[in-house]
């Protein structure tokens, strides 16, 4: 597999959806959601999507807020019920005169994608209450 030269400056690894990652950030401060599970209150990663790369669908248990840094992820949102369908997509990036959006919230419990893009794009992604893999599914 061939590291990408953002992801190794960043120290980022795979994703499994697919991608690179790293966590720069957890809340030191919990919370007790209803069903009993424990979270930070928020976490932060760096997202790296290389060009003509994708990730597949998949779903968290938290709202997530995508923050544009460079270049653009094409993201689509695919509702809550069982199996995603396509109900919304969003250029993520810094361009706001061309349509796209520097910030966009993915709900709870929202199936998501990224679609491959013509170059390297590179986000943040903020979820509260904080990311655990507990709460991702893969379609």
């Amino acid at each position: 597999m061939t590291v990408p030269r953002l992801a190794r400056e960043l120290e980022l690894q795979p994703h499994p959806e697919g991608g690179w990652y790293r966590e720069t950030w957890r809340s030191p401060v919990s919370v007790t959601l209803p069903d009993g599970r424990v979270r930070a209150t928020a976490t932060l990663i760096h997202f790296l999507l290389p060009a003509g790369e994708s990730s597949a669908w998949h779903r968290v248990g938290s709202d997530e807020l995508w923050i544009a840094h460079t270049g653009v992820v094409g993201l689509e949102l695919g509702g809550a019920g069982q199996r995603p369908a396509t109900e919304a997509s969003y250029a993520v990036g810094v361009d706001v005169s061309a349509g796209q959006r520097t910030q966009v919230l993915v709900p709870a419990g929202v199936w998501q994608r990224t679609v491959p893009g013509e170059a390297d794009a590179l986000v943040s992604c903020l979820v509260s209450p904080g990311f655990d893999f507990a709460d991702f599914e893969l379609a």
